[in-house]
């Protein structure tokens, strides 16, 4: 669970660029609808519209990238940015070695399987783009004081660290190919048992829609029933204009569900986040997850919100799955029927309301009602109950008193080297990090700890959280004080 903490607040960086691009591609489809639903796209205000769309794009569309590169940095010890870099050959090579081009050459028969073959057009994800992130770090972290032979000397130290992620890279490459394929055949499978189970079967579908997202393997799912591979092709029939008495099931109802949680319940969700955020962290919230909520509301983009989230509070996000299968059942058996051709979020509501297969509509308005009150008591239970660290409550959020310390002394350097010799100088630290308030060390011998020399630099206190664990409440001028105590230990 530690380990996952740190991961969601590494991912937090990248998620930071996200709400910005669904704002502008919320304007954008608003401005543009052509741009989502087709058609010749004319005039100034349309024009715009699709810069926009394509602006906001630019970083959605690639945002397992900016996971590789959040997740590299993020995840080394001192945020260094070569763990990014090896992140980036990770990705570089193992997107390239499961690439369906490449492992047709390796296996034709595949290319006559159709399941494989979207298997691996499905490998640019954010699960590998994580992988390749935690790849990267590690690798930065294991072998960044590495020291080879003199005739590799050039190589030793943090010029080895992307040379041994792109090895690590390889041997994951290997294992994949063989996995990937299975993992995603098997939800294939899944998602044909669940086909005939009506209005059930559609709300465990919306459940494992939204739990594999982080996964990438929603997408095998997608295509059983969003598109026809099995005879189904909800989405596509939906769209073609047809109606429920041309196909055997209730057309629509894999697609309804999606509506009132995207639109209403993410909203719901976002204000329990903010009223439960901390007081000196309630304007970094409203940044993430409103404009958030306000981009999932609009043209459906989900992913900046789940994303700052899913990370830092794991069980919470399996809770929004559930509430996502919850809803699609309860719509299902209710007969509001509403597709999307991109996701469902107003834009799409309003533009296959006019289609045939549409149904009962209006129901928008008490269902999302509904999910918006459901989301927010639940999520605001879940977050105070169980004490969860969702945007703004992560544990780098100290007390408030804690941002208004004051350093007796404005000699970083000098506090530096003070704190440095009360901790039992640089051979004793193992680790150096800091967070809004607070330089965080880990040390090896505890014994060797002066509280009182330490907080002779005119520190507000020194906390020991573990054995092996020291905090020096620092103020708001940490990073400046953390920038010296690393220079003075290399």
């Amino acid at each position: 669970m530690k380990y996952l903490q740190k991961l969601g607040k590494a991912l937090m960086l990248p998620v930071a660029c996200l709400p910005i691009c669904g704002i502008l591609m919320g304007i954008g489809y608003l401005l543009c609808p052509a741009s989502m639903q087709g058609g010749d796209i004319t005039g100034f205000g349309p024009l715009v519209g699709i810069f926009l769309v394509k602006a906001g794009g630019a970083l959605i569309d690639n945002m397992a990238l900016l996971f590789v590169i959040g997740v590299g940095v993020g995840m080394s010890e001192d945020n260094d940015g070569t763990g990014g870099l090896a992140a980036l050959a990770s990705w570089l090579m193992i997107t390239t070695l499961l690439s369906t081009g490449f492992v047709t050459t390796l296996f034709p028969s595949i290319a006559d399987n159709v399941d494989k073959t979207l298997a691996f057009d499905k490998i640019a994800n954010p699960f590998i783009g994580i992988l390749a992130g935690v790849i990267g770090s590690t690798c930065y972290n294991k072998f960044k004081n590495t020291k080879l032979p003199d005739w590799l000397s050039f190589f030793s130290g943090k010029r080895c660290v992307a040379i041994v992620a792109g090895v690590v890279s390889i041997v994951v490459s290997v294992v994949l190919l063989f996995v990937w394929p299975i993992l995603f055949g098997l939800l294939i499978s899944v998602g044909k048992g669940i086909a005939g189970m009506g209005a059930i079967g559609a709300g465990i579908y919306a459940f494992l829609n939204r739990l594999l997202i982080p996964t990438g393997l929603h997408h095998a799912l997608n295509n059983v029933f969003w598109f026809d591979t099995i005879g189904l092709g909800d989405l596509t029939h939906f769209w073609a204009g047809e109606t429920s008495a041309d196909v055997n099931w209730s057309l629509g109802m894999y697609m309804s569900g999606f509506f009132p949680c995207m639109m209403f319940g993410i909203p719901g969700a976002a204000l329990a986040m903010i009223q439960c955020a901390k007081d000196n962290k309630k304007k970094v919230a409203i940044g993430l997850v409103a404009s958030a909520a306000l981009c999932a509301f609009v043209c459906g983009v989900t992913k900046p919100f789940e994303f700052g989230f899913m990370f830092l509070a794991p069980g919470l996000y399996v809770v929004y799955a559930l509430l996502y299968g919850i809803f699609t059942v309860i719509t299902t058996l209710l007969g509001f029927r509403a597709g999307f051709s991109f996701s469902a979020g107003a834009t799409d509501l309003l533009f296959s309301a006019s289609l045939p297969a549409a149904q009962k509509t209006w129901l928008i308005i008490p269902l999302g009602i509904a999910a918006f009150i459901v989301f927010y008591v639940v999520f605001r239970f879940a977050i105070t109950k169980f004490d969860l660290k969702t945007p703004g409550r992560e544990d780098d959020d100290d007390d408030t008193d804690e941002t208004k310390v004051t350093l007796a002394n404005n000699d970083y350097t000098e506090v530096a080297k003070i704190i440095l010799e009360g901790v039992g100088g640089k051979e004793n630290v193992t680790s150096i990090d800091n967070c809004i308030t607070r330089l965080r060390l880990e040390i090896k011998d505890y014994t060797a700890v002066d509280e009182k020399k330490i907080k002779s630099a005119g520190v507000a206190g020194v906390i020991r959280p573990g054995k092996n664990a020291v905090q020096v409440v620092v103020g708001t001028k940490v990073q400046f004080v953390a920038d010296e105590f690393k220079k003075l230990c290399k």
